[in-house]
């Protein structure tokens, strides 16, 4: 099996990466000390209170920045504090299309709009891989949905099998499990 990386020497091209829970604004701004251009779509929301209404911003999507980096940027990158990873697909480091990043831009300059964004379904029995964290590397399966962002994952080893919760933004989908793989 071959690996992908498109990574190119000169054309820039965007990538996401994974961050600790909420470091995201934090990451873009050291990224961009770097002279990486980082982007954090950001949902403007209003928030009632008793006395007072404040408009504040979140990230659109939890634990994620997206870069726009050649090969050389890469380390810089994984480098920076609070950078968890990159976010891979089947160990395959795939460019995000430039039309997806404006899609996001588009959404996020919509004034009023209710959103949520939800990461791809996963159900129980799919084999997954856990992406980042420090299980990242690790396969297995989905036991149980806990709610909508934490999954119960199975882990086999030395004859045990140990349930874990996993955070839906730290797992991906997997292919099939080879038999001396761990299984989640």
């Amino acid at each position: 099996m071959v690996n992908i990386n498109q990574l190119h020497d000169i054309e820039p091209r965007w990538f996401a990466i994974l961050t600790r829970a909420k470091c995201e604004k934090m990451v873009q701004r050291q990224l961009r000390k770097k002279n990486i251009h980082a982007y954090v779509p950001l949902q403007r929301l209003l928030r009632r209170y008793q006395r007072s209404t404040r408009l504040f911003e979140k990230p659109l999507i939890n634990c994620y920045v997206f870069v726009q980096i050649t090969r050389s940027e890469y380390l810089p990158v994984l480098e920076t504090e609070n950078v968890a990873g990159f976010v891979r697909f089947n160990k395959d480091l795939i460019a995000i299309p430039e039309v997806e990043i404006d899609l996001l831009r588009r959404i996020t300059l919509e004034e009023g709009l209710d959103l949520e964004v939800a990461p791809g379904s996963f159900a129980e029995g799919d084999r997954i891989e856990i992406s980042a964290g420090n299980l990242a590397g690790l396969r297995g399966r989905i036991v149980k949905k806990e709610n909508k962002q934490q999954f119960q994952v199975e882990l086999e080893r030395l004859g045990y099998q140990l349930l874990i919760t996993v955070d839906a933004t730290f797992l991906q989908k997997s292919g099939l499990l080879h038999p001396n793989e761990l299984k989640l």
